[in-house]
């Protein structure tokens, strides 16, 4: 059973590891790494055969992780990413159906939006947060604030995602408008086929520690 979540939940992890995983023998290592470092919430995304697997392994076996469902893009992998564990999915595009199914289930779903008229379908379907990709190709920072102004009456929220790194998290950190930050570099494809634990957990660190500072008021 899926433990109670909501996605306001996510603004108190600041960050979520985006994952694309290739063997589930490997999930517990990488949970242990972003654990060891501070990064409690993950994104695994729906682009192997090992992912759901994955998603079940560290669901059950590791509590304190937040185990959300990446490139969600239909109605039956939402469905699938419910019984694996997961406890929200994010999608790169606007699909209605995979909405509506959301809604249906009472179930978190970030789906996402690039431009003001796929922020306009997102609010009719009643989503209050939406996932903004490509965040950096899309222009960053200054172009989410440009196209959250028109909008900004409502109150939604944005999960950045997209070409992100260490050096550009504190352009969004400062920002009212982003919930949590989708970073795919803290523990990337390859980093994980080679079982390089040490440097996911360093990556992990270095995110945690500019995080902390950031809530201190200084990035020294």
């Amino acid at each position: 059973m899926n433990k109670p979540f909501n996605l306001p939940q996510l603004s108190k992890s600041k960050v979520s590891a985006v994952i694309v995983i290739d063997d589930v023998d490997n999930a517990g290592y990488l949970a242990d790494a972003l654990l060891s470092g501070g990064v409690n919430s993950i994104e695994l995304t729906l682009r192997t055969g090992a992912t759901f697997d994955a998603m079940d392994f560290i669901s059950k076996r590791y509590p304190e992780m937040i185990v959300g469902a990446g490139t969600v893009l239909s109605p039956v992998q939402l469905e699938q990413s419910i019984q694996s564990g997961a406890v929200f999915a994010v999608a790169p595009g606007l699909n209605p159906k995979v909405v509506k199914k959301a809604k249906e289930l009472n179930f978190p779903f970030v789906p996402g939006i690039c431009t003001p008229s796929e922020l306009e379908r997102a609010i009719r379907l009643q989503c209050s947060v939406v996932k903004f990709f490509p965040a950096e190709p899309s222009g960053g920072i200054k172009y989410l604030k440009s196209l959250a102004s028109p909008f900004s009456h409502l109150d939604i929220k944005y999960i950045p995602l997209g070409g992100i790194s260490l050096q550009s998290m504190p352009s969004y950190l400062d920002s009212e408008l982003v919930l949590c930050i989708g970073g795919s570099w803290i523990a990337k494809r390859q980093k994980i086929i080679k079982q390089d634990w040490k440097h996911i957990e360093e990556n992990s660190r270095k995110v945690t520690s500019l995080i902390e500072n950031h809530e201190k008021g200084s990035y020294e």
